[in-house]
C-alpha cells in the first residue's frame, strides 16, 4: 500500500515515526514562505504506508515537542489530524508559515544551527544572513504582546465555552490561553475575549445598491468576541433567505449566499483581522451583494498566489488556537477551501489594509413566497396584523416624513425591529421611499391607492 501525492513535494515530509530530527522538520515549514505538511507512519523512501500504532500517545508527543521546543511559540500555526488509509491510521501535521520568523529550535538558539528552511524536498540550516534578514521583517506586534485597554476583566463567557466543549478548566486556565503579556498584564486578546470589552462587530443594511439609504445599523459585540461571533453568525443565517427562480420545468429554490462559504468568511474575517487600530470587520448588506470587510490586507509574506492555494499564515494565532479548541475553525487553510468549492477568486479583493469578501446574490431569483410570508408575519406579542403595521407607518410618514424608526416605534408601541422589517416590506413593494441619508433625508409615500 503506497501513498500517492497530493501536493508539491517541497511541502511534504514524510517519517516512518516520530524522529529525533522532527522539530528541524517543523522549524524548516514555519520558516518557510509556503508552510507544509509531515506524515508520520509513511516510509520516505519507497511510500509506503505502515501506520501509527499509538495515534493518540503520538499525537500528544508531537503537541508537547513542538510547544516546548521551538521558538518563538507555535501555538496556532499547526494541526495534527489522524488519518486512515485502508484501515491504517496515520498522522498528519499541517504547518502554517509563521510571521515571527525566524523560528528555531529551543536548546540551539536563534543561530546557524538551530535555525532551519525548506529548499526544494529538504530542510536545510539558514545562514547567518537568511537569520538577520528574517529577524529584520519580524511583525512582533501581536494580541499577546500588547496591554490590554482595561486591566479588570472577567472571563465567565469564555469559562462556559471550553466547559462545553468538555475542556478541562484549571487555575492555569487564562495562562495556558497566552492571557497575559510578559509583564503579567491582561492582553489584547484578554481583551477580545473578556466579558465585557469596547470591540464590536457591524452589521449594516441598505435599501438599494449603496450606502445611501441605511436601514438598519446593528453593533454585535462588547463582550466575549466568541459571543459576538455567534451572534453575527445567527444575524447572517436569518438573513440569509431562501431565494427562488420559476423555469419552464421546474421551479428552483436556493440561499441566497452559500452557508458554509457565508460562515467561513465570516470567522476567517474575525480570526484574521488586524485589531491592532481596534477595527473589528464589517458585515454590509445590500440588495444585490453581501459584503464583510476585515482590516490589515495579507500579510506582506503571503502572495496572493498562495492565499488562493490556501496556504495559511494566520495573524492572530493564539485566537486561532481558540478559534480551533472551540470548534469554530476545523484546521488551517480549511475555511479558504470551502469558500472556493462555491465561488471563484473574483468575490475577494485587497488593498493595502483591508480584504473585503463580496457575496453577490443570484440573477433571476427573487425572495421565495415563503421568505416573504415570514417577512411580513410579525412574531412579536403586539397582537397586530400585517395590514395594521402598514397603515400605522404610513400614516406616521404622512404626518412626519422625517420621522425615524425610534419615533414610530413610540408612536405605535411596535418594536424598532418590527418597524424595520416591515418598512423594508415597503419599500420593496413600491408603498414608501427613502430620499437621501438615513440622518438627514425624508420618506416618500408613493402608492396609496393600494393601501
Amino acid at each position: 500500500m503506497n501513498f500517492k501525492l497530493f501536493d508539491a513535494r517541497n511541502r511534504l515530509e514524510y517519517k516512518r515515526e516520530l524522529s529525533v530530527n522532527f522539530e528541524e522538520n517543523v522549524v524548516s515549514f514555519l520558516n518557510y514562505v509556503e508552510g507544509g505538511i509531515i506524515y508520520i507512519g509513511i516510509d520516505d523512501k519507497n511510500k509506503k504506508v505502515v501506520g501509527v500504532k499509538d495515534v493518540d500517545l503520538v499525537q500528544r508527543q508531537i503537541a508537547d515537542r513542538i510547544k516546548n521546543n521551538i521558538l518563538p511559540q507555535a501555538l496556532g500555526l499547526f494541526d495534527i489530524h489522524v488519518v486512515n488509509i485502508d484501515d491504517v491510521e496515520i498522522i498528519k501535521i499541517v504547518i502554517s508559515s509563521g510571521l515571527e520568523k525566524p523560528y528555531y529550535i529551543r536548546k540551539k538558539g536563534m543561530s546557524t544551527v538551530g535555525c532551519y528552511i525548506r529548499v526544494g524536498s529538504s530542510n536545510q540550516q539558514m545562514t547567518s544572513n537568511q537569520i538577520e534578514s528574517m529577524l529584520k521583517n519580524r511583525i512582533s506586534i501581536r494580541l499577546s504582546n500588547t496591554i490590554s485597554p482595561r486591566q479588570k476583566l472577567t472571563f465567565r463567557q469564555l469559562g462556559i465555552y471550553y466547559s462545553d466543549k468538555n475542556l478541562l478548566l484549571n487555575d492555569e486556565f487564562l495562562y495556558s490561553l497566552d492571557l497575559f503579556d510578559e509583564a503579567g498584564k491582561y492582553n489584547y486578546l484578554a481583551y477580545l475575549l473578556a466579558d465585557e470589552n469596547g470591540v464590536s462587530i457591524k452589521v449594516a443594511k441598505y435599501y438599494g445598491k449603496n450606502k445611501v439609504n441605511l436601514i438598519e445599523n446593528e453593533e454585535y459585540g462588547y463582550r466575549c468576541l466568541i459571543t459576538a461571533t455567534n451572534s453575527v453568525l445567527e444575524k447572517l443565517r436569518v438573513e440569509n433567505k431562501t431565494f427562488a427562480k420559476i423555469t419552464p420545468t421546474t421551479r428552483l429554490e436556493r440561499k441566497m449566499i452559500d452557508e458554509t462559504a457565508l460562515r467561513e468568511a465570516l470567522i476567517n474575517a474575525v480570526v484574521h483581522n488586524d485589531y491592532s487600530h481596534e477595527a473589528p470587520p464589517v458585515v454590509e448588506i445590500y440588495s444585490d451583494r453581501l459584503t464583510i470587510t476585515s482590516h490589515g490586507g495579507l500579510p506582506k509574506e503571503l502572495s496572493q498566489e498562495n492565499f488562493f492555494r490556501c496556504r495559511s499564515m494566520p495573524r492572530n494565532r493564539e485566537l486561532m488556537r481558540i478559534f480551533k479548541d472551540l470548534g469554530l475553525v476545523e484546521y488551517l487553510g480549511s475555511g479558504m477551501g470551502r469558500i472556493l468549492e462555491v465561488y471563484d477568486e473574483s468575490i475577494f479583493s485587497f488593498e493595502d489594509n483591508f480584504m473585503i469578501v463580496t457575496f453577490p446574490f443570484d440573477d433571476g431569483f427573487t425572495l421565495s413566497n415563503d421568505n416573504v410570508n415570514d417577512n411580513v408575519n410579525d412574531n412579536v406579542s403586539d397582537n397586530v396584523n400585517m395590514d395594521d403595521i402598514k397603515i400605522k407607518i404610513i400614516q406616521c410618514i404622512l404626518e412626519n416624513p422625517s420621522i425615524t424608526y425610534n419615533q414610530i416605534s413610540e408612536n405605535t408601541n411596535i418594536s424598532k425591529a418590527t418597524i424595520v422589517r416591515h418598512t423594508k416590506v415597503l419599500m420593496e413593494n413600491r408603498y414608501i421611499k427613502r430620499v437621501g441619508s438615513d440622518k438627514s433625508g425624508h420618506w416618500e409615500v408613493i402608492n396609496k391607492e393600494n393601501l
